[in-house]
Formats: C-alpha cells, structure tokens, sequence
C-alpha cells in the first residue's frame, strides 16, 4: 500500500491530470466546425493537434516531478498521441490507488502510442517520398545552376543519397530548372532511387535596392611577407582601349590603354603613371604578345579612367626616337562597387523605388549635411511600419531602430554595427521583426512560375508565411492550375509564422500533404541568435503533435559543402537535425561529399535516437569496464 504521503501526492496528481484531461476534449470540441473541413484521414492529426496544445497551455514542471517521482512517464513524450498520454497515465494513478477510471460514453483516442508515430510516418512519405534504404531521415539538396547543364552531377547527388530535389525559384530561369528535372527523371530511372521535387517559391523580395556606383577605379596590391618583403609582384596586363578582349589567366589586372606607341613596347621597358593619390608608379614590361603588354608592379596603386602612362625604354635609342611629351591614357575602367558603410548613431534614409542609393555627404570637418539612403525593393511596407520598431538588414548584421516612419520614407538611427563599421550593399535583405506586415506572400513572380511548379514539381515551397489567408491563397491558386495534388511546405522563417504556427498548421491540414521547413537564417534574426535553439525545438514539437513532417533548413555542414571541411559544431548539428523527417544541404563545390558525409550520419544517428527519445541500444565502450576490472 502506498504511505500517507505518496496517497496524497497519488490523489493530487489523478486530480492535476483529469482537469488537463477535461482541458484538452474542450478545447477540441471548440474547434469541431473547422474540423469537418479537414479531411478524414488527417482529422486524428488536427485533434492531436489540438490536444497538445491545451496540455502546453500550463506549466506542468511540477506535476511532471510528481510523477516522475511515483515512477510514471512524465508526458515529456506525448507529442505523437497527447491524449493517449494522459489517458496512460491517469489509468496507472488509478491502479496505484485501487480506483476506477471513468471515461466518457462513446469517446474515443483519435490516436495512441501506435497510430500517432505511424501517421507521421505515413504523412512524411505521402510528401517527401519512401524513406530509402537503411536511414528514415531524408535528404534534400538545392540545385546549383551547374546542374542545369550537366546529367552527371544530378545522378552523382542522387547516388549520394539525394531524396528531394530543392530548385531555388530565385536563381536561374524556367528553363534551366526544366533541364534539372529532366536529369532528374533520366537519372531515377538509371540509378532505380526515386527523387521528388521541391519548388522554392521566392516570395516578395524585402530588399535593398541599388547604390549608385563608386569612381572607375582599379586598385591593385602585391603580396608580401609578415616583414614586408614583396612575395608576388601584381602582373598587369595593358591593351588597346578599342578592344580590351576577356580576362586571362597571367593577369591580376587588365587596364585598357589609349597609346600611339603601345605596339612598340618591349620587356625591359617601363611604364610610369600617377595613381589617384598622385603617387608615382612603375610597371615593368615583362612579356609583350598578340594580346598586349604584360607588366609587373611592386607597388599599391590606385589607377583611374584617363590618368596618364608615359613610355620609358630601355634602349637609349628608342627613348631618343619618341616624343616624351605623348602621353598615354588609361581607357574606360567599369565603376567599382560603393557600399554604404554605417556605424552605430548613424542615420540611415530607407526610401522607396527611385534614385539608387548613396553614402552620406559630410563638410570638411566631418559633420553630416545629408544622411545615407538606400531603396527598398518593397516600399508598400512603410504603411506598416511605425516609429519605436527595429529594422534589420544583411542577415542582422546591421540593426537599427525606425526614428520617423511616412509613406514614403523611413528614417533609421543604426544601433548596431562593428566598431569600425559595417557595409550594406544593394540586394541585402531587410527584417522588420516587430511589424506586422500585410504584403502578399506570393508575388507575381510567384504566380507566374506556378505553372512550372505544378507542371514538373512534387511540392511547392510557400516563402514568406504569416497567416492561414497566405496558405488559402496558395491552395486556391494550385487549384486554378490543377494543382491540387502538390504539397505545401511551409517556410517558418519569420516571427509572424512561428507566432503562428499552430493556426498555420490546421489550415494547411485541410488540404495535405503538407510540410514545414525550420528555415534558421531568417529565424535567428527575426528573433536573435540566443531563441533559435528554443524556437526549433518548438517547431518540432508543433509539427509532431500535428503529425506533419518537418525539414531542418539553413547551413547545415556550410563549411563542408563550401570548403570541403566541416566544423566540429557543423558535425554535431548534423547529427542533431536527424530528430526532423528531412534534412536540406545549400549547394557548394563540395555538396556531393557532403549527401555522403551526411548520409553516413544520418544512419548512424537513427539507431541512438529518434525525435527526443535515446534509444537505450547497447553501447561497445560499455564491455570496456568489465574487461578491465581487476577481478576479471
């Protein structure tokens, strides 16, 4: 028999988890209307849904304690089956007390410890496709533009063990995206591994837009030593300015040259010009071909469009033939890129489509008499934005916060940049993580390139989510397009989606298969690097608990598919993302060595652990104490 105090603590609990238990059937039958209009088979998977959320609606670390404490499951695992859970539990308090468990008439669990787990499984490859042969997490690779062009790469990936096909709707052209299809379709019937299609839609492009370009400026330096000692001269490679030809390999440097006698040059020769700076600079004429002249510098210079280059042979009687007064001049150089660069108190002008952008114009003694502005490549947002909110830019590399808000304009104060300053250029993304923002979330772009999505993809990937209007607004237009059969995947990657994300799955589960995609990037800076850890363990929950698939997004083994080498952190964040159904790897010269390095640990990871759960597997070091116990 239990003692005094494990009865009342037995008593207290059976009460703690019937009023949980009343909680979650409430909150399930509020939502009764919507239900009907998800389909039958998925209807199990919305309830469990909804029955974990009302168990998250408390705090339960001290009920969990209890029962911990009695020996029972502390529901730290019920995301699968929620009311299962806490019908297990509640029937083992029962039996410690010798007391009868009521349920109500005619109810039922719409899963248990079985059919919870199974219809996330069945759900994940109704989507993503078979799980392949020894590892249940899949793969997923974005296409790089190479793979338009070249069967063999795709069916190397494939081989690999690519299970999804990511084609990124913002590079490339329909075209190209076709080709990659179609190797993918040849290589699937060569190798007999099937591979789907994931067609990344881009979503509103909140950006910057363009900077007016810097001066036609060439700027050259030579390598040298921790002393200083020159180890490489820079080799500059002189043309006619009528036809300065295409980059080639024995140069670092091409400058095209307006010079009567440039077809007299010979090595040994030199050639002198006066940089920007007004410093003297010497190139030494090494080779002279068909091509032009090759030169070497030892020298920093800094050259522009129309400065001056003056002929020094070598030979006395070459140099007494031509006129000293002859001057070549540098042709037409290409404008060198001008970013903004913003230091903290800085004042930053966010306007909409018009002038390219420009640095600020300050007076002879630094002060400021017109502040930086850049363009927004979505200026209709400015109507939702008020002054107080933050402002993100560059992947939150530069933070700042919204002084003065008007329809046309945003006036920024910069409270986040590196001490010596930080650099926007056109094209970087903008954050607005405290707005709420009313944009579409399929553009036009979107729409058009829905036709290929639903013409040669398996699933369409929704960018720029923040409320079930934008997943009905995508449904209505696969439906316009016969497109009702591809799944929607779901791209958590701004607070509005998480803060949304249980609204976001109910509606999406009326019209399966559908995913959501953990797309990290965007998350860390709309809610700081210090929640994303949080904020992906509850997505992972969420999407469980609704039996929905989720695919790990954003540098996963960077470093490996880029460079070839993985960091140690990389390795351990592989290994973590096997608790997801799919696992996205970011093209790179590398990417075929990183599906394998991934696939090996994928399928070592799956016999330790699966979503939260250790597999208690034998471990081989165990044996160890026993072989060296001095009695053995």
């Amino acid at each position: 028999m239990p003692t005094r105090f494990t009865a009342e603590k037995t008593a207290a609990a059976i009460e703690a988890l019937s009023q949980l238990r009343d909680q979650q059937v409430t909150l399930a039958r509020s939502w009764a209307q919507e239900l009907e209009q998800v389909p039958p088979a998925y209807r199990p998977s919305a309830l469990n849904l909804l029955h974990y959320l009302a168990l998250r609606q408390l705090d339960l670390w001290p009920l969990q304690r209890d029962l911990s404490s009695l020996g029972l499951s502390s529901l730290g695992r019920t995301e699968a089956h929620a009311l299962a859970g806490v019908d297990a539990v509640l029937a083992a308090l029962h039996k410690l007390t010798a007391r009868t468990m009521e349920r109500p008439d005619g109810f039922e669990l719409p899963v248990d410890f079985f059919t919870g787990p199974q219809a996330l499984a069945e759900h994940t490859e109704f989507l993503l496709g078979p799980a392949p042969s020894g590892r249940e997490v899949r793969i997923m690779v974005t296409m790089p533009s190479e793979a338009a062009d070249s069967y063999d790469l795709v069916r190397d990936l494939l081989l690999a063990g690519m299970d999804i096909m990511r084609i990124n709707s913002a590079h490339d052209e329909p075209a190209a995206w076709r080709r990659m299809t179609e190797h993918l379709r040849r290589a699937t019937a060569e190798v007999g591994r099937p591979c789907r299609v994931l067609f990344d839609l881009q979503g509103p492009k909140l950006r910057t837009g363009p900077v007016e370009p810097g001066p036609a400026v060439v700027h050259w330096s030579p390598r040298r030593g921790l002393r200083g000692q020159l180890l490489r001269p820079v080799r500059v490679r002189l043309v006619p300015a009528a036809s300065p030809g295409p980059p080639l390999l024995d140069q670092d440097v091409l400058l095209p040259v307006n010079a009567p006698w440039l077809g007299q040059v010979q090595p040994g020769d030199d050639l002198l010009l006066a940089d920007c700076r007004g410093m003297n600079r010497r190139l030494r004429v090494v080779a002279v071909d068909a091509r032009g002249v090759l030169t070497e510098s030892r020298s920093t210079a800094y050259v522009e469009s129309g400065a001056a280059v003056h002929w020094q042979p070598a030979h006395p009687s070459q140099a007494a033939a031509i006129d000293g007064t002859v001057a070549g001049r540098i042709g037409d150089l290409p404008a060198c890129d001008q970013p903004l660069v913003l230091r903290q108190g800085d004042i930053l002008v966010l306007t909409g489509v018009g002038p390219p952008g420009r640095p600020a114009v300050c007076s002879a003694d630094g002060l400021v008499l017109t502040p930086a502005c850049i363009p927004c490549t979505l200026p209709q947002v400015f109507a939702d934005v008020t002054a107080g909110q933050r402002i993100l830019f560059d992947d939150g590399k530069i933070g700042g916060l919204i002084e003065e808000a008007a329809g046309d304009r945003l006036r920024v104060r910069i409270t986040k940049a590196r001490a010596g300053g930080e650099k926007l250029r056109a094209d970087k993304g903008i954050n607005l993580p405290d707005s709420s923002l009313h944009a579409a979330s399929l553009s036009e772009q979107d729409l058009a390139q829905l036709d290929f999505a639903v013409a040669c993809a398996d699933m369409v990937g929704l960018s720029f989510v923040r409320s079930p209007e934008d997943v009905l607004n995508l449904e209505r237009e696969l439906d316009r397009r016969n497109g009702a059969h591809l799944g929607i995947v779901l791209k958590v990657e701004t607070r509005a989606a998480f803060e949304q994300l249980p609204n976001l799955l109910l509606t999406a589960l009326r019209s399966p298969p559908v995913g959501v995609m953990v797309a990290r990037g965007d998350l860390a800076v709309e809610l700081g690097f210090e929640r994303l850890a949080e904020v992906q363990e509850q997505i992972l929950w969420l999407c469980e608990a609704a039996h929905v698939p989720v695919i790990w997004a954003t540098q996963v083994l960077e470093s490996l598919a880029k460079k070839g080498l993985p960091s140690r952190a990389e390795v351990t964040d592989a290994a973590m993302s096997g608790r997801a159904e799919c696992v996205m790897l970011n093209k790179g010269p590398h990417v075929l060595n990183a599906v394998r390095f991934l696939d090996n640990v994928m399928t070592r990871m799956q016999t330790h652990q699966t979503k939260k759960r250790a597999m208690l597997r034998k471990l081989s070091v165990s044996d160890r104490i026993v072989d060296t116990h001095p009695g053995a």
